[in-house]
């Protein structure tokens, strides 16, 4: 499986008010061709951050992109002028943002919205894109006679299926959907979700999850990277990672989900509050809220370090032969 989109030691900085938040601290990753994705964490870990960093899409007045790489389909990312970006946004990579309703335009019927990235993409006449469109629609489950109507006339759902359509558009190899089903309601989400993995089985795009949701990741994704503080602290496959989770970090997630079987115990919480992305704290950034930290990792950033087969962990205790749960 070759690889399709590779980012290498990312840095992203937010300056305001003479004020720096590290957003992202060395994050590295790849997806392959066709290969499903899962970026979890909790909110202000780096998602978002890292989807509008592939797509270079962060607000130019207060983002920075300090260090690292990032290839797409063999494109360096970062040196693109804007032409080429222009050439992939839409065609080659598509993303499927978390608000529908901020994300299509309130005075353009959902025919035109469409239609707008099979025109910049194509060259078909304008009977053959309004079939497309037509198609499209029905693809994700609604009826081609509703493409003259305008986002608010949808229901939340609906609108978010019109965004599935618009990133499915021109078949693009990779699509990121960021958390697309988080304000809806538990029975669409659970529709959203089967259209996307329908859908990216039989386009056989690759797909970045991004999601604080570890079930969507289950269902949906083949492997799972989690960020903390801007960076991956553990990698690899979801049969692997979610067999054994090693990083006190990951453990914490899993312990933290309420279970439907067996006896009924009160659910576990991470001790502290997320780390402030201004305050970054030295060594390990997970250091002051784990309840398993050694002295050095106070001092030590851990490194990635293999832990079997597709799966690696940056956890010091790990990296001197204490591996978790052994």
């Amino acid at each position: 499986m070759g690889k399709l989109l590779e980012i290498s030691n990312l840095h992203v900085e937010y300056r305001a008010d003479k004020r720096v938040a590290h957003a992202l601290n060395g994050t590295s990753f790849s997806i392959g061709e066709g290969e499903a994705m899962g970026l979890v964490g909790e909110s202000g870990a780096g998602k978002t951050t890292t989807a509008l960093s592939i797509l270079q899409l962060l607000p130019k007045r207060l983002a920075k992109l300090t260090q690292g790489s990032i290839r797409f389909d063999g494109v360096d990312m970062l040196n693109a002028n804007n032409r080429e970006l222009e050439a992939l946004r839409g065609e080659s990579v598509a993303m499927i943002f978390q608000n529908p309703l901020t994300s299509l335009n309130p005075v353009f019927t959902v025919e035109e919205q469409i239609a707008m990235v099979l025109r910049a993409h194509t060259n078909k006449s304008k009977a053959v894109i309004s079939r497309e469109v037509g198609d499209l629609l029905e693809l994700v489950g609604i009826g081609r006679e509703r493409m003259k109507e305008y986002p608010n006339q949808f229901s939340g759902g609906m609108r978010q299926r019109v965004g599935i359509a618009t990133a499915l558009a021109c078949n693009p190899k990779l699509v990121i959907a960021d958390e697309p089903t988080t304000a809806l309601d538990v029975t669409i989400q659970a529709q959203i979700l089967e259209l996307i993995k329908k859908l990216q089985s039989t386009h056989n795009s690759s797909l970045l999850m991004i999601t604080h949701n570890l079930g969507i990741v289950g269902e949906l994704c083949n492997r799972v990277a989690v960020m903390y503080a801007g960076q991956i602290i553990e990698i690899g496959s979801v049969d692997a990672v979610f067999r054994r989770p090693t990083h006190p970090y990951t453990k914490g997630l899993f312990a933290s989900l309420p279970r439907l079987t067996g006896v009924r115990k009160p659910l576990a919480v991470i001790p502290g509050n997320p780390v402030d992305a201004r305050q970054i704290p030295g060594g390990c950034p997970f250091h002051p809220r784990c309840s398993e930290k050694m002295p050095e990792c106070e001092r030590e950033a851990p490194a990635q370090i293999p832990f079997g087969e597709d799966h690696q962990v940056a956890c010091l205790r790990y990296g001197r032969g204490e591996a978790y749960g052994e």
